[in-house]
């Protein structure tokens, strides 16, 4: 995965969320106990995480510092904050050598903060459509990607379905829905 693809990840979050930021959004996102305020701003604060981790490249922890949204700032400002945030990764994705590393749990490459971000975009913007009660799913190309690199024993069928259900949000059909999960971003295997 690549910048394009946070790029578009973002676009798609803003063109299915863009029209209703006058809508409540201290409602919770879907399963989770943040709202939908909260929700938008953790995910402009994992696509800066990920945007500072490619820049300097720590090999044990995540750099110490955090997005802090003010707390007055509406829906739409969020949504800004959230492509700043996407455009920094985007930014941080274009320059980075795909040969070097960066801590997330282990070595990750730059496609793996890739895939990350584009995740953290899709499967929150899915959480804070519900709380929005908006019907959407993650575009099938990207959810497919994703699970390509995150997820590489993801069971067969419908991408956008798959990322959902990987990430216990949704069932599939003769699947338990998972009750813990995680994604495979630093991979050993993976080739510098």
């Amino acid at each position: 995965m690549h910048r394009e693809d946070v790029d578009a990840a973002v676009a798609e979050m803003l063109r299915i969320l863009g029209p209703h930021t006058a809508e409540d959004w201290t409602v919770p996102a879907g399963p989770l106990e943040w709202t939908c305020w909260q929700t938008a701003a953790h995910i402009g604060h994992d696509l800066l995480a990920y945007a500072g981790q490619l820049a300097a490249q720590p090999t044990d922890a995540y750099l110490p510092f955090d997005l802090n949204v003010r707390p007055t700032a509406s829906p739409a400002e969020v949504l800004q904050a959230v492509t700043a945030c996407g455009g920094l990764l985007s930014s941080a994705l274009a320059t980075a050598d795909p040969a070097s590393r960066a801590w997330h749990w282990g070595p990750c490459d730059p496609e793996g903060f890739a895939a990350m971000g584009v995740a953290e975009t899709l499967l929150h913007t899915h959480d804070i459509t519900q709380g929005l009660s908006v019907d959407w799913l993650p575009p099938a190309p990207l959810s497919a990607a994703v699970l390509d690199r995150l997820f590489p024993d993801a069971p067969p069928g419908d991408p956008s379905q798959v990322l959902l259900w990987c990430t216990g949000r949704a069932d599939l059909d003769g699947l338990p829905r998972p009750t813990s999960w995680r994604w495979e971003a630093a991979r050993p295997d993976r080739p510098s």
